[in-house]
């Protein structure tokens, strides 16, 4: 028997008007995925007029979306795009380097890739 894993893990710190989010992606996302993650989104930017989000995104495990998945996340990019100043991408393979680069296009902020999880927390903190 084969189990299909998958999990949109995030993890939320706040500094006055300044956030600090990393998201886990393992497996094939969808959008039940990301209607579970958004409601901790919204509570945690809640009374902030302009936030300032620096973000960790940990896809070493991540294998891709569902289309309506895929969709959600490109929605939520664009809604928040001009928050992000720095977005650290953890990842482990060709297409991973390349996805974060498509990023750029995007985000307001930095994104950078990384192949070492260290040395992305260092990146996104300093």
């Amino acid at each position: 028997m084969i189990i299909n894993q998958h999990s949109l893990s995030i993890s939320i710190k706040r500094t006055r008007e300044r956030y600090f989010l990393t998201f886990k992606a393992v497996g094939k996302l969808t959008h039940q995925d990301y209607e579970m993650i958004k409601p901790l989104i919204v509570s945690a930017l809640s009374g902030c007029d302009k936030p300032k989000l620096d973000l960790l995104i940990d896809i070493t495990q991540f294998r891709g979306w569902s289309l309506r998945a895929a969709w959600d996340d490109f929605i939520r990019g664009l809604k928040h795009c001009g928050e992000f100043e720095r977005v650290a991408v953890y990842g482990s393979q060709n297409w991973q380097r390349i996805l974060s680069k498509a990023g750029n296009w995007f985000i307001a902020g930095e994104v950078q890739y990384f192949e070492n999880r260290l040395s992305a927390q260092r990146w996104i903190e300093s």
